[in-house]
């Protein structure tokens, strides 16, 4: 095994421990903060569902990324390393601020970063990209309105409800998030064995894109380690600084994030779990007044997704620089 392999392995493994903290932070903060489970409990069993994930639901993703963004002669082992160094770079950053960033903006934008400096805009198949930057941009929104519609079915369905519904919303939240750790780490996983199915080829260990069983075991492993230090400053943030969420806002967004990473995922579309959970959190909200949504907190975070792309694709591009030609 050469050495830019064994660094292209290293990087992943950090990349998917970083999104798994991430990961768990955004699948339990709602059951958190509506008292449906306990902390330790919640996230013991939302990195369950996101080991398990990659094994379920397929490869679209990974595809996606591995054969339809980059053309083949830019799939070299500076590239691959430049944009793993430059999502978990920028991703340490915005997990100190206490920001749930989006990690695929930042991943895919290191990899537009690295391609384009040295082989310019044709180096990306458009398709390809089209396909992958309207998964990212659409399904916040669709999250949104997702979330915003079942809050309003559900007040709906339940209007002659008791106060003891509350429990039955709580149990439900076990299971819509089970389903959502799930498609979160189905998602998740298959942009890390992408990436190092990238690096087999980069290195010349296999002849084309492939993804071997042990690199889902791995991206798994690494997501699920991260999800079990669990983001306590970013459950804090998700769960109580937008506006005091209720079982109805905790089941109605969990069962949003799964419809939509489930379904944009499954089409191969490389969706951003940060975004979609939060945008379902903020729609379910804003379905009992738009009011109630703390909106300064949302134009932060809001903030921080937009300069996600753009800067992870400039840090990549320094550090491509820096290992193909030095300082």
């Amino acid at each position: 095994m050469n050495t830019s392999l064994i660094v292209i392995l290293i990087l992943a493994c950090i990349y998917g421990y970083i999104n798994g903290i991430n990961g768990a932070a955004n699948i339990v903060a709602t059951i958190v903060s509506a008292r449906a489970m306990k902390p330790r409990l919640a996230l013991v069993l939302a990195s369950f569902g996101i080991v398990a994930g990659p094994f379920l639901l397929g490869s679209a993703v990974s595809n996606t990324i591995g054969s339809e963004l980059m053309r083949p002669e830019t799939t070299t082992s500076s590239v691959v390393t430049a944009a793993l160094a430059s999502a978990i770079l920028w991703s340490s950053f915005t997990l100190w601020l206490k920001l749930p960033s989006s990690i695929s903006h930042s991943l895919i934008g290191g990899i537009l970063g690295a391609v384009w400096f040295d082989f310019g805009i044709n180096g990306d198949q458009m398709g390809g990209l089209q396909k992958t930057l309207l998964a990212l941009f659409v399904s916040p929104l669709l999250g949104f309105v997702t979330g915003y519609v079942l809050v309003k079915i559900t007040y709906r369905l339940s209007i002659t409800a008791s106060p003891k519904v509350n429990r039955t919303f709580n149990r439900a939240q076990v299971v819509a998030s089970m389903l959502m750790a799930i498609s979160y780490g189905s998602n998740e996983a298959q942009k890390i064995t992408a990436m190092i199915a990238l690096g087999l080829v980069a290195t010349g260990v296999t002849d084309s894109f492939m993804i071997p069983p042990w690199t889902i075991a791995l991206g798994a492993g690494a997501l699920g380690l991260g999800s079990l230090i669990g983001g306590w400053r970013l459950i804090r943030t998700l769960g109580g600084k937008f506006y005091k969420i209720r079982p109805i806002h905790g089941f109605g967004a969990q069962i949003a994030s799964a419809l939509i990473l489930f379904g944009v995922g499954s089409l191969g579309g490389p969706v951003s779990g940060s975004q979609v959970v939060t945008s379902s959190i903020l729609g379910a909200g804003s379905a009992d007044r738009i009011k109630k949504v703390r909106w300064g907190v949302g134009k932060q975070i809001l903030m921080g997704w937009l300069f996600t792309l753009p800067v992870s694709a400039v840090i990549s591009a320094i550090i491509y620089q820096i290992i193909e030609k030095g300082f």
